[in-house]
């Protein structure tokens, strides 16, 4: 085991695009990051279509011998469910589907994407936030700074009282799979 991993993780649900991004630094980050979840025998849970980032990291995994599950809600077409994945779940919407994807979690990182990513990142945040909420720690993979304007944002929440400077601590940040694992298990 790599020594930058907290062995309290072994599944970690992932939230990213299902576009394929125009700069190919993106696509080479969920390869790399689902090729890191496979080389530490970390299962990943995420979206389960077998379109865009989506895809590139499933793949990424499978394609390393890694255990892969789809949650993947019926409000979205079938045709771009993954079928390849090593268990498929079937949701009847988003608010079930990201229950479940934190439910069967030891972490939950966001990598870059869009407003489903940005909805399911917040969602996991808030709910952190709760009292009766998880416990599971919350991360982005900051990727050529694509992060950058949303740390910058929770800082300027907290400037103006917004949010507290304990709860923009909520977010673990990491440039990298090994930095965002090692930040991790220092919060830990």
């Amino acid at each position: 085991m790599h020594p930058s991993t907290s062995p309290a993780i072994r599944a970690v649900t992932v939230y990213c695009g299902s576009h394929t991004p125009s700069e190919a630094i993106y696509t080479q980050a969920a390869q790399a990051f689902g090729e890191y979840l496979a080389d530490h025998a970390i299962t990943l849970i995420y979206g389960g279509s077998n379109v865009g980032t989506m895809k590139t990291l499933a793949d990424a995994v499978l394609a390393k011998g890694g255990k892969v599950v789809g949650v993947f809600t019926k409000d979205l077409s079938e045709e771009i469910a993954h079928r390849g994945v090593t268990e498929l779940i079937l949701t009847e919407n988003l608010a079930e589907r990201k229950a479940i994807m934190l439910k069967r979690a030891d972490a939950v990182v966001a990598l870059p994407g869009s407003y489903g990513t940005w909805d399911e990142l917040f969602d996991a945040l808030a709910l952190k936030k709760l009292r009766t909420g998880h416990k599971l720690p919350v991360g982005v993979l900051n990727v050529d700074g694509y992060f950058d304007h949303l740390i910058a944002f929770i800082q300027r929440s907290v400037a103006v009282g917004y949010t507290s400077a304990t709860y923009s601590q909520l977010l673990t940040v990491g440039a990298t799979p090994e930095a965002l694992f090692a930040a991790f298990a220092q919060k830990s």
